[in-house]
């Protein structure tokens, strides 16, 4: 049988990285089943919306006037399809996020019995919430950059619990953004630390899904011999060359549910740490099966 893995305790540094990937092992089958379920529809959407972006703009580098598309040089096309790439990688990110975050809400609430049904009304009810938290967390970080590359480092930890909050404390997207700044404050650098660790670990691994693709474009273009063929920048509406990119994206897509899954055992570190919820919970239920 399963063990259950107890979210709202305190964790330090090395059991936040053990028992997220703990988490992710003991609920492999079940997890990835509601992830698919719920998001994968969004997610095929996405993938689709890179391949049609991917062919879009491959073909600005088509050098070929008579065989050139009209369509896909046209540069309307290719605003089109960026707004159907970003519109596709919000509904992905989104969904996903919202459907592993509702997931571990419900592995707490009933004590590792996750109930699919109430994960999908969950994600979909608040949606909106969902979304339009989602898109301010975006534009705080782009901001932060913008402004100077050293504030960002103090908006990325804020930013990493607010979606947590707002899924497991069930409350609104302006209380979330505003819970999240006092809750990192006395653990900022122990968390920030943590999050690097992650972000780290991610853009490794992620990186060794891209070699094949890298591989494969700078073989065709001849840059491995020296000779660059100017003809050969049709690599970028190659179906090899796409269908490498689609599969590095998908991987890199299941790669960045390792980071949602830790943002969750972050919070509830954090939580725990400040408000002494699950203690005082542990406590309680220890009262009452006393009496």
């Amino acid at each position: 049988m399963k063990s259950f893995i107890e979210l709202k305790k305190q964790r330090e540094f090395g059991e936040l990285l053990a028992d997220t990937f703990a988490f992710i092992r003991n609920e492999f089958k079940p997890f990835f089943g509601a992830i698919i379920k719920i998001s994968g529809p969004y997610v095929a959407l996405f993938l689709f919306a890179m391949v049609f972006y991917m062919y879009i703009v491959g073909d600005q580098f088509n050098f070929d006037l008579i065989q050139t598309n009209q369509f896909y040089s046209n540069p309307l096309s290719l605003i089109l399809a960026y707004i159907i790439y970003f519109g596709g990688a919000i509904l992905a990110y989104t969904f996903t996020t919202s459907t592993v975050l509702h997931y571990i809400k419900s592995y707490v609430e009933n004590k590792g019995v996750v109930n699919i049904d109430d994960v999908k009304q969950g994600v979909y009810k608040s949606l909106w919430r969902f979304l339009g938290l989602s898109i301010l967390k975006g534009l705080t970080i782009v901001v932060s950059l913008m402004i100077c590359c050293l504030p960002v480092f103090y908006f990325v930890v804020p930013m990493v619990v607010v979606l947590p909050i707002l899924v497991f404390e069930e409350i609104g997207a302006s209380d979330a953004y505003a819970k999240s700044f006092p809750l990192i404050k006395d653990e900022f650098w122990i968390t920030l630390a943590t999050i690097i660790v992650f972000l780290v670990i991610y853009w490794v691994v992620s990186l060794v899904f891209s070699i094949p693709a890298a591989i494969y474009t700078y073989a065709k273009m001849g840059i491995f011999s020296g000779e660059i063929d100017p003809g050969s920048f049709d690599t970028f509406t190659d179906p090899v060359y796409i269908i490498l990119n689609v599969l590095s994206q998908l991987f890199q897509y299941l790669l960045n549910i390792i980071t949602i899954v830790g943002s969750a055992f972050i919070y509830f570190n954090l939580n725990e740490r400040k408000y002494f919820s699950g203690t005082l919970e542990r406590i309680n239920s220890l009262g009452k099966s006393e009496e």
